[in-house]
């Protein structure tokens, strides 16, 4: 029997050498497209896919095509794509509608998707039935095989589709190209073995699969050397990273992050309410470039509801979480999601779960009208609860919160807190930056303030986010 590091010399060897050839691929294609030649990925969903499209866009460069945001005049398209909702599927679609005009002006131009929605099978059919001019169709398991499958399309100028039904491999240090210089996401593990009835996600993204703990160490402390002070650790759910090897839990991996010289923040998004461990919450408390901001998805306040979800926690299970961690962790920011019209909600559990939103007085919630997606366990159950209510309870929903958050802020004004400068709003000089617990707090700045960290007085509260001014 191999021991075990020399099981892990053998994949990282084989992870080289499919690195190495689709690097080769990339030389390739530098061969045959000409000077200039542009391109754009849209991206749909998570932060696991925008942080897919980084590498999509990494790649495109690579190849020596200059990114763009106009899909219309791009020589190349890439569609990455979310499957979470119905939703998603039409927004897609009438893209990819949109662009049927330019193809025809230009033979040339390669429409392409990718992503979650295209490890579904029907949606590839349709895809190739109903327009033949997207010439690149894969899926979720095979980001690494992207040069070839481009450079396939452009060599031999025909339709390339690929899809993978699951892979175990994770091929470290492809091209990325970051959206911002100063914060950066880090995957740690992909895939999901949750099943929640409602959720796709295990089916198109796989079984998790959790990356090895030197490689992600590996890539923060150079993310920390190319000048990134914020990280933002990725998963479906962080909680069970490792669980799938020997690896570190995700505490430990998180402890570890920690002590990364340089690495001013740390985010981590998102966690299972079935795992979220007291471990977990002594890391946050005794680590102050850990932010106190935690995302738990709470779903439903209605046990009947969550176990019909799959969601293996109660509510009462859910609060002690809650308690926990407001009792350890100073100033926390919980924010979570909540899907309304369930199939076989009733008024009771909308109530059940208006009420825990009150208790618990969450800083956000992300609100969803229940999707039926084609696959899941949730589809095929009786009582599905008619579009009308659905719609009703959604606004119930809407004023709860929007009445809660009026003047929840109130606390943070004429106090002073340290904030990281994103990005330039709408306005000339007004910018966005954030709390450590993840509040917006718009300010007035300039340029050379995005990436660096500034103490600000709060001023004002807008319910959802707040206005400062810089202090010395």
């Amino acid at each position: 029997m191999m021991k075990k590091f020399e099981i892990y010399d053998i994949i990282t060897i084989y992870m080289n050498e499919i690195l190495k050839s689709e690097l080769e691929y990339i030389d390739k294609i530098k061969d045959i497209i000409r000077n200039g030649e542009k391109a754009i990925v849209i991206t749909f969903g998570c932060q696991m896919n925008a942080k897919d499209s980084e590498k999509y866009e990494g790649i495109l460069e690579k190849c020596g095509f200059t990114l763009c945001d106009d899909e219309e005049n791009a020589d190349v398209v890439l569609f990455n794509t979310c499957t979470i909702r119905e939703n998603a599927n039409k927004r897609l679609y009438g893209r990819i509608g949109q662009l049927k005009n330019s193809y025809y002006k230009n033979k040339n131009k390669i429409i392409g998707i990718c992503g979650c929605m295209m490890q579904e099978e029907d949606e590839v059919l349709y895809i190739k039935d109903k327009y033949p001019y997207v010439k690149l169709i894969f899926g979720t398991h095979n980001i690494y095989n992207f040069p070839k499958l481009l450079y396939d399309v452009l060599s031999e100028q025909k339709r390339n589709i690929e899809i993978v039904d699951d892979n175990d491999i994770i091929v470290e240090n492809l091209p990325t190209h970051r959206k911002y210089f100063f914060k950066c996401g880090v995957n740690i593990m992909f895939g999901c073995n949750n099943f929640c009835s409602y959720c796709i996600v295990p089916y198109v993204r796989g079984r998790e699969k959790s990356r090895n703990s030197d490689d992600i160490l590996c890539e923060i402390k150079n993310l920390v050397k190319d000048g990134v002070v914020e990280v933002m650790l990725l998963g479906q759910n962080v909680n069970s990273y490792g669980n799938d090897n020997s690896n570190y839990s995700f505490p430990e991996l998180l402890q570890n992050v920690s002590k990364i010289e340089g690495l001013k923040r740390i985010r981590f998004m998102t966690s299972h309410p079935k795992d979220f461990s007291d471990e977990l919450i002594d890391v946050i408390k005794n680590n102050t470039n850990i932010c106190n901001h935690i995302h738990l998805p709470l779903q439903s306040g209605s046990d009947k509801i969550l176990k019909l979800m799959n969601r293996k926690y109660t509510r009462e299970h859910y609060l002690n979480i809650v308690k926990k961690i407001k009792n350890n962790i100073p100033d926390v920011s919980i924010t979570t999601d909540i899907i309304v019209g369930f199939p076989n909600e009733n008024e009771n559990d909308f109530n059940d779960t208006l009420d825990i939103i009150k208790e618990v007085g969450f800083d956000s919630v992300f609100t969803f009208e229940y999707s039926k997606r084609t696959g899941t366990v949730a589809s095929k159950m009786d009582n599905q609860v008619d579009e009308k209510t659905v719609k009703e309870r959604f606004e119930r929903l809407l004023l709860t919160i929007n009445a809660m958050n009026e003047h929840k802020f109130d606390k943070f004004i004429g106090n002073t807190y340290e904030v990281l400068v994103e990005e330039k709003n709408r306005e000339d000089d007004i910018y966005l930056s954030r709390l450590s617990n993840n509040i917006i707090c718009y300010i007035k700045g300039n340029e050379d303030m995005i990436g660096k960290f500034y103490n600000v007085k709060i001023t004002n509260n807008h319910g959802f986010y707040l206005d400062g001014e810089v202090v010395n």
